[in-house]
């Protein structure tokens, strides 16, 4: 299938894998099959990590290599696993290297199951100046810059941790075209609330289950490659709310829902804005993608939450019971994908209500 140049939208699974045989996306290893999502490519994490002093951008006309060579401290293999420390920064060279036409660019963003253990994962580029947006038309390698804010985590060459979106001159559905998708697609349960975007609220009176949970101090190491393998309470507490009321530890990171369920049709992609400032200084998600068919009717879903990694900054913070927390931004899809979210394909979060990662058991 040939791409639309002059259309407007996401590129779908079947486009990215147009853009790989194209040589487009170029791999150290051939791509897998499974690395391809309805609208993104997971990236994964070459041999060698290097620890570094300190998160950067590369800058204008400037090499990623020459910062390392500046502020890295030390490298090592990732070919037989190795252990990326809590609290520590560490910068990867990605086994995928792009090689975009003029008119296409890139967004990056963590995989949801990173999100969810608190892996703060960004793509940077040579001559870049904005994490996790690859200008139209750059050619050169990616890496993934790694933080673990909570738990320590155990990676190894392969590993995939973060994802990438391809678009054409991309454009946000405005409120009036959102409450026009609302009313033939029912994005979300109850009255939609727009600003710029689909309004999330908390949900902090589940009816089953607790209302949340937020992540130990002192806990193991998780094995990013093995799901269902940890036990929830080594790594979590559960929380106690009070009168829908819970106060917000700076540095801490909580585990929440949203009060709506929401839908993304299958020629639509979407985004949670990870920051607003106007509804209180802490952050709502740290991996925002959500792809075509998750919790839509034409998937067999009936709407699905929106998980909330959330963390507060500076001082305590006063989260009630409905308050709005986030918003969701959609766009169109240039086509739909071929293996929809929720269709025959493993999709983790389907119908989820509050979920911890797939990690957990």
């Amino acid at each position: 299938m040939s791409v639309n140049v002059n259309a407007s939208s996401v590129l779908s699974d079947r486009m990215i894998a147009e853009l790989y045989d194209r040589g487009n996306i170029h791999c150290d290893a051939p791509l897998a099959p499974q690395q391809i999502q309805p609208a993104s490519l997971d990236l994964r994490l070459g041999t060698k990590a290097f620890r570094v002093r300190a998160s950067f951008l590369a800058g204008h006309k400037l090499l990623v290599r020459d910062r390392i060579d500046e502020f890295g401290m030390h490298a090592f293999s990732l070919q037989d696993g190795a252990v990326l420390e809590k609290g520590c920064v560490y910068l990867v060279e990605l086994q995928e290297r792009l090689r975009l036409a003029p008119d296409l660019h890139a967004v990056a963003n963590a995989k949801s199951s990173s999100g969810r253990i608190d892996l703060f994962v960004r793509v940077i580029t040579d001559g870049g100046c904005g994490f996790d947006r690859i200008d139209a038309g750059y050619a050169g390698p990616l890496y993934a810059e790694i933080c673990p804010l909570s738990f320590s985590v155990l990676v190894r060459t392969g590993s995939c941790l973060n994802q990438i979106r391809f678009c054409r001159r991309r454009t946000i559905l405005s409120d009036p075209e959102l409450l026009d998708l609302h009313r033939r697609h029912r994005l979300v349960s109850g009255t939609p609330i727009l600003d710029e975007g689909l309004t999330l609220s908390v949900d902090l009176r589940l009816d089953e289950g607790p209302p949340g949970y937020s992540a130990k101090a002192h806990a193991g190491i998780i094995d990013i490659d093995r799901v269902a393998s940890h036990p929830v309470n080594q790594f979590w507490d559960e929380l106690t709310v009070e009168n829908g009321r819970l106060i917000l530890e700076p540095g801490q990171l909580y585990i929440l829902a949203s009060r709506e369920s929401i839908s993304v049709p299958t020629e639509y992609a979407a985004e949670m804005v990870p920051y607003n400032p106007m509804v209180g200084e802490f952050r709502v998600h740290y991996a925002g993608f959500y792809d075509p068919g998750f919790g839509a009717a034409e998937t067999g879903g009936t709407g699905s939450r929106g998980v909330l990694e959330v963390r507060c900054h500076d001082a305590p913070f006063l989260l009630e019971h409905g308050q709005r927390v986030g918003k969701l931004v959609y766009e169109r899809m240039q086509e739909a994908p071929a293996k929809p979210y929720g269709s025959p394909r493993d999709s983790s979060y389907q119908g989820q209500g509050l979920r911890l990662s797939k990690h957990f058991y």
